[in-house]
C-alpha cells in the first residue's frame, strides 16, 4: 500500500511517498481501506520533530484519523463491522496510508449522509473543542474566547460555545476575510493575533474587556500575555501547541494575577474515556448531518501530495482543514 513516512524531520520535504505491506488486523483492531485522512496541527508539530522526546523516530507514519470502509477485523472482532463505513482514530501516527489499522474502541460508524472528508474534519477536533470547553466549565451567559480560531478545533469551539449561549464568542485570527468567516460561523468579535480588536460593523458591540474562559489552542511564547485579559475567576484551557510550547516561566505571569483567582490547564483527549469521546461523536455527526455543526474544509488533496498539504499548514494558509484522499 501506498503511505507518508517521515524520512527526516524539520521540513515538509522530510515527508516521502513509500510502499509498505497492507498490515493485518490484530486482535482488538480492525483493518479501514481509507477514503479520507485528516491533516491535523499534530501532525506538522511531530513532523518538525518537537515531539522527538515522547520517542518519535525518523520513518513514522503521521496522521491519526482516517475515514473509510472496515474490510477485515482482528481475533475478537464482531464481524459485522466489515463492510461498515466508519470514522477511525489510528493513536499517534499511522494514518497517512491507503490500509489504516485502528482499534475497534476507537472507531464510530458514520450517518449514511456524511461524507468520510466531513467525518475527518469534525471527528477530533469537535471532540476536542467539546472537552476543552467542559474542562474549563463554561457555562451559558459566559464569554469566551477562541485563540486561533481558523483551525479545525476553534472553528468546532465557536460553534460550540455560540450554540450553547454564550454572552460573546470572540476569535482572534490572521486577517479580516478570516473574521468574516468566523463572524458566520458564530463569532460576535474578532480581534487580531496579539489580542486587539478588528472593528467591524457586524461586531455585537464592543469586544469584552475581559473573558470568563479562554479556548487556546495556539500556546507559543505569546500565550502568558493572554492571562490578563482572564475576569476574576477567568479560565483558560489550552488544547494545542500548534505555536509552539509557552515559556518555562509561564505561571509566574499567572500568579502575577493572584487576586483575580485565575485558573490555567492543559487538555487532551487522551484523559477521556474511549466510550465517552465515542458518545459525543456521535451526537456531533448526527448534528453536522442536520446542519447545526459544520465541518470546514479547506481543501482536498491527495495522498501522495502530503508535501504539499503541509507547506500550506506551515504558511498559515489553513482555515478548516485539508483532507488527503487515497
Amino acid at each position: 500500500m501506498k503511505a507518508i513516512e517521515i524520512r527526516t524531520y524539520g521540513g515538509p520535504e522530510g515527508l516521502a511517498v513509500v510502499d509498505l505491506p497492507t498490515p493485518a488486523p490484530a486482535a482488538g483492531q480492525v483493518l479501514i481501506a481509507t477514503e479520507a485522512v485528516g491533516v491535523g496541527g499534530v501532525d506538522v508539530v511531530i513532523r518538525k520533530g518537537a515531539l522527538s522526546a515522547l520517542g518519535f523516530k525518523e520513518g513514522h507514519v503521521p496522521g491519526s484519523e482516517v475515514a473509510g470502509t472496515v474490510t477485515a477485523v482482528g481475533e475478537g472482532v464482531d464481524r459485522s463491522w466489515v463492510g461498515r463505513r466508519v470514522w477511525g482514530f489510528t493513536g499517534r501516527g499511522g494514518g497517512y496510508v491507503e490500509q489504516a489499522i485502528a482499534q475497534v474502541q476507537d472507531i464510530a460508524p458514520l450517518p449514511s449522509d456524511l461524507s468520510a472528508v466531513d467525518a475527518v474534519t469534525l471527528g477530533s477536533s469537535g471532540v476536542v473543542a467539546h472537552y476543552g470547553l467542559a474542562h474549563a466549565r463554561f457555562a451559558p451567559g459566559e464569554s469566551v474566547l477562541v485563540r486561533g480560531a481558523a483551525g479545525s478545533i476553534g472553528i468546532a469551539a465557536v460553534q460550540l460555545a455560540a450554540r450553547r449561549g454564550a454572552a460573546a464568542v470572540a476569535v482572534t485570527t490572521s486577517s479580516a476575510e478570516r473574521g468574516e468567516r468566523l463572524r458566520r460561523l458564530g463569532a460576535s468579535h474578532v480581534l487580531d493575533r496579539s489580542g486587539n480588536p478588528v472593528h467591524s460593523s457586524d461586531d455585537e458591540g464592543d469586544a469584552p474587556e475581559g473573558y470568563d474562559v479562554i479556548v487556546d489552542v495556539v500556546a507559543g511564547p505569546d500565550m502568558p500575555s493572554f492571562f490578563d485579559r482572564l475576569n476574576p475567576n477567568g479560565r483558560m484551557v489550552a488544547v494545542g501547541v500548534v505555536g509552539g510550547w509557552p515559556p518555562a516561566d509561564f505561571g509566574t505571569k499567572l500568579m502575577a494575577a493572584f487576586q483575580k483567582s485565575p485558573t490555567f490547564a492543559y487538555f487532551s483527549a487522551d484523559s477521556v474515556t474511549a466510550a465517552d469521546q465515542r458518545t459525543v461523536r456521535g451526537e456531533q455527526f448526527a448534528a453536522a448531518t442536520r446542519g447545526e455543526l459544520k465541518a470546514v474544509v479547506h481543501e482536498v488533496l491527495p495522498l501522495d501530495q502530503a508535501v504539499l498539504a503541509h507547506h500550506k499548514m506551515d504558511a498559515g494558509e489553513v482555515f478548516g482543514r485539508i483532507v488527503l484522499t487515497p
